[in-house]
């Protein structure tokens, strides 16, 4: 993909560059992480019981344990060593919550329900994407390029498909408790449904690149992270939104501010819907948060 700088009229092209090593490219990601994927740094280089050392661990904006590794080049194979570490994790959750707990506090939970495996590279072959398309919903392959003044690019090449009906030929020994949004709709009212229908259909329009996911509390919709979560209750919904207070435009004080307070989503704005009225006013507030994490 080129890149081009703009001065005056005149566009110059960017040239690639290489890191100097893969240390190089996994220190910049570890020192960097939550601003390029929304994921809070645990630990580097972790060694494990079966042999080896996973690259880098983390924790997702959902709670979720996220293993890093990084494939300097197409030959490397870090698939089978990602899903082995994968594995590994899993088999000794007390462990991880041990770090957690360490590094983050002893007041946040680990959600084992989706464990990820994020594998970061230059490029990719065939193979490798159709062989993580086989293997296991749960690996996600980034791509990066390093270009001129220390501009990187980063891509979803292939991300999970918590919906996919191939699910029985999935070869990871991984198991999670997968949520699906009907979940949360069910016993509700004709009311509620529709709300949330209507709500859904504006958001998803918003980008065809946004997934929507359901986890154990709220539907989430996201880009590469979070940008609005749907609590959906028995008489309206409460949508969340991952944007800070300072950044968002609020002119008829509709958001409430529960960042310094338990809640069951991911950020830290929310509002209330309850009628279709409702929903003009609360697109514009998620139309922000969207376009802040873009």
């Amino acid at each position: 993909m080129a890149i081009f700088k703009i001065s005056g009229q005149k566009a110059q092209k960017l040239k690639i560059k290489k890191f100097k090593n893969e240390k190089e490219l996994q220190k910049l990601f570890e020192e960097n992480l939550e601003e390029i994927f929304g994921i809070r740094f645990l630990f580097s280089e972790f060694s494990i019981t079966r042999g080896g050392r996973i690259d880098t661990l983390g924790l997702d904006e959902d709670g979720s344990p996220v293993i890093i590794e990084y494939k300097e080049n197409e030959k490397d194979n870090v698939i089978n060593q990602g899903l082995f570490y994968l594995d590994w994790l899993v088999d000794h959750r007390g462990d991880f919550e041990i770090l957690v707990q360490k590094k983050l506090g002893s007041n946040v939970k680990v959600n084992w329900d989706f464990p990820r495996l994020i594998l970061v590279a230059q490029s990719y072959n065939e193979y490798d994407k159709y062989a993580v398309n086989r293997i296991s919903e749960n690996i996600e392959l980034k791509k990066y390029i390093f270009y001129d003044n220390n501009i990187i690019f980063v891509e979803n090449v292939v991300l999970p498909n918590r919906k996919t009906e191939t699910k029985k030929a999935k070869k990871t020994s991984i198991v999670y408790k997968e949520y699906i949004t009907e979940d949360h709709l069910n016993g509700k009212s004709d009311k509620v449904k529709e709300l949330f229908k209507e709500l859904h259909e504006r958001i998803i329009k918003l980008d065809d690149k946004i997934k929507e996911k359901a986890l154990k509390s709220y539907v989430a919709y996201e880009l590469d992270r979070n940008f609005a979560e749907v609590v959906i209750q028995s008489k309206g919904l409460w949508v969340h939104v991952d944007i800070r207070r300072e950044e968002v435009e609020d002119p008829e004080n509709k958001l409430i501010d529960v960042s310094d307070k338990g809640h069951l989503a991911t950020g830290g704005l929310k509002m209330r819907v309850e009628n279709l009225k409702d929903i003009e006013y609360c697109m514009d507030i998620i139309k922000q948060s969207y376009e802040s994490k873009l």
